[in-house]
């Protein structure tokens, strides 16, 4: 429960007959109850407010019952009530002004329970359990240590590194620094073995992916697996790092080589055997799909495919940090907001690609599940590259920032550390790696000079985006084939300074399927040719990639998200600035009827500093 006073302000309540229904207001803060729920308000002198939990759902506020204690509203409405009429308002708040902070709260390791797979026997990710917890303090005058390309280092290197794991991998099975354990933390935050504190239904878990917890999460993950393998091996090496797998560069594009001995602590069995050395990685791979995959793509044409990935993912589709990022979540919320453009592609093919395919007794497993990604040792110079993109994206220019929103900073994790202390992290501590003691190899970054050139052929001709098959598209539909639809645009031919303020997004709405399979579909605007050819077309803008969560609680879950992608570059490449419209495509590489869509729309995306800007 929150507070918002010390003692309850009396609450006086208008009826209203209107179409803004009844007024609620105490203090400077202002609630509009919706008209159909007006009729059901009591008398204002029945009215206090001493509580508002942040737990309340829209349900618990279908009726309003005279009390002492109105109780509960839904989060959401609070929030965009204070200061602004509700529904229909938008309202502009200061991090000051909001009352009620709701940041994700470290886990209570004694409510972790067994996931349940969709075959076969539950599967326990829980941590040892500890109820004493230290808060975390940043190492004095720590030592700042160079985390390598994988590609690059030497054989003492190798050898000492294929010690360290086999040390940890020879720990006691109940001990946290064990690799098992390890591998077992990334299980139960991601596949729901964590309740958040406050909630116990399947519906409120903590989920540290398809959100904005994914990049701090897994920068903190590294922090603690290192700092135990460095603890191992400081006879060796004092300075031990993980290597960073360097996919985004033509010379790292495949599993480095030391991954792939087998007699190595560093093998893993459960690889898809067509993805060995010296096979390209695929950043743009399809999930378990059988649609238009082009398999005669050439090596050269890989690097180039790959290297447009990277530039789209970062550089013209993800220039706020919501695009990067992903969307906002908050105690209380259900998970899978939306995932930021870098956990969507590449990270989510490189695990795809990297597992085995899915099928037979295949799960996907090592890497290709989520559940069970941890279990091979390449999992985490994956994730070291994936880290190593947040500082690269931060120095490209203009509002590419950390979030300084207080929910997301204030956020919780907990870890053990190498002397197995359990250990409580938050967001806000996570922002400077050198303060943590650790930077990355400097190594060319070649994606950032590939952006594709102009097409002549991205220009939709004046009247053909206003086609009658196109416009006849119907919501929610089915994703069982390349659907093509015409999408309004909000404002056409923006200034440069508002270009530079506002991002023009396209926003794929009420995306849903059963999390454990795998799904991926590609994105092109203003595409005359239905939609192939990948990310070395002009009109590519992106795609939409789920790495299966292997459990089910029960019944087979649902997955109910959304994905962004920034278009204003785009646009402008395609000479489509002046456009009342634009045609979207939408290439699914999954098998049929997995997929269902409720809409598409364009919006903006505003830089608003420190404001929270809240639209109902």
């Amino acid at each position: 429960m929150a507070s918002l006073y010390p003692s309850p302000p009396p609450l006086s309540i208008t009826a209203n007959n209107g179409a803004s229904g009844a007024s609620l207001s105490f203090g400077s803060f202002l609630f509009k109850i919706p008209k159909s729920k007006a009729s059901k308000v009591a008398k204002p002198s029945q009215y206090y407010v001493s509580r508002v939990s942040c737990k309340a759902t829209k349900d618990d506020n279908d009726t309003v019952e005279p009390t002492n204690d109105l109780g509960m509203f839904d989060r959401r409405d609070m929030l965009i009530g204070l200061g602004a009429g509700l529904y229909g308002t938008t309202a502009t708040l200061t991090n000051e002004s909001l009352s009620l902070a709701a940041p994700i709260l470290a886990p209570d390791l004694s409510k972790c329970h067994e996931v349940a797979p969709v075959e076969g026997d539950p599967i326990n990710c829980c941590p040892p359990f500890s109820s004493n917890i230290i808060d975390f303090k940043f190492p004095l005058n720590p030592k700042v240590k160079v985390r390598k390309a994988a590609h690059l280092v030497d054989e003492t290197y190798i050898k000492n590194y294929k010690e360290a794991v086999r040390r940890m991998k020879a720990l006691p099975a109940d001990d946290p620094r064990n690799f098992t354990q390890q591998a077992n933390i990334h299980c139960a935050y991601c596949d729901g073995a964590y309740p958040q504190p406050g909630f116990s239904d399947i519906e409120h878990v903590v989920q540290v992916h398809n959100s904005w917890l994914f990049f701090p999460f897994h920068r903190w993950y590294l922090y603690f697996y290192e700092r135990i393998l460095a603890s191992l091996i400081v006879d060796l090496d004092p300075d031990f790092t993980i290597p960073f797998w360097n996919w985004d560069n033509p010379k790292g594009m495949t599993i480095p080589s030391f991954y792939a001995e087998l007699d190595s602590p560093l093998y893993d069995t459960l690889r898809d055997p067509n993805s060995q050395p010296p096979k390209l990685v695929n950043l743009n791979g399809s999930s378990d799909g059988e649609i238009h995959v082009d398999k005669t793509i050439t090596p050269e044409e890989q690097v180039l495919s790959n290297l447009r990935v990277m530039y789209t993912q970062l550089v013209s589709g993800s220039k706020t940090p919501s695009l990067f990022f992903g969307d906002a979540f908050r105690a209380g919320d259900k998970e899978n907001p939306g995932a930021g453009s870098v956990e969507n592609s590449p990270h989510g093919p490189v695990h795809v690609w990297t597992g085995r395919p899915w099928g037979g007794d295949s799960n996907g497993e090592d890497m290709g599940n989520l559940y069970s990604a941890a279990r091979d040792p390449i999992f985490y110079s994956h994730h070291a590259n994936v880290d190593r993109l947040w500082p690269i994206w931060k120095s490209l220019g203009r509002n590419r920032r950390d979030i300084d929103d207080s929910d997301w900073l204030e956020s919780e994790f907990t870890f053990y550390d190498e002397n197995k202390n359990l250990v409580r992290v938050k967001v806000k501590d996570s922002l400077d790696t050198k303060k943590l003691g650790y930077v990355y190899q400097d190594v060319d970054v070649p994606w950032l000079h590939a952006k594709p050139s102009s097409s002549p052929q991205g220009r939709v001709p004046k009247g053909s985006n206003k086609k009658p098959s196109h416009q006849g598209t119907k919501f929610p539909l089915a994703l069982d084939s390349i659907v093509t639809t015409v999408v309004k645009r909000p404002k056409k031919r923006r200034s440069k300074e508002e270009k530079e303020q506002e991002e023009e997004v396209l926003v794929i709405e009420g995306i849903q399927f059963e999390e454990h399979f795998g799904i991926k579909f590609d994105v092109y605007i203003n595409d005359e040719d239905v939609g192939l050819g990948g990310p070395i077309k002009t009109e590519f803008a992106g795609s939409f990639v789920h790495v299966p969560h292997k459990h089910k609680h029960g019944k087979e879950k649902k997955i109910k998200t959304r994905q962004k992608f920034g278009i204003t570059d785009l646009l402008e490449d395609l000479g489509a600035e002046d456009d009342e419209s634009v045609l979207v495509t939408l290439v699914p590489m999954f098998k049929r009827g997995r997929v269902t869509i409720e809409g598409i729309k364009i919006e903006f995306d505003r830089d608003a500093g420190n404001l929270k800007v809240l639209v109902l």
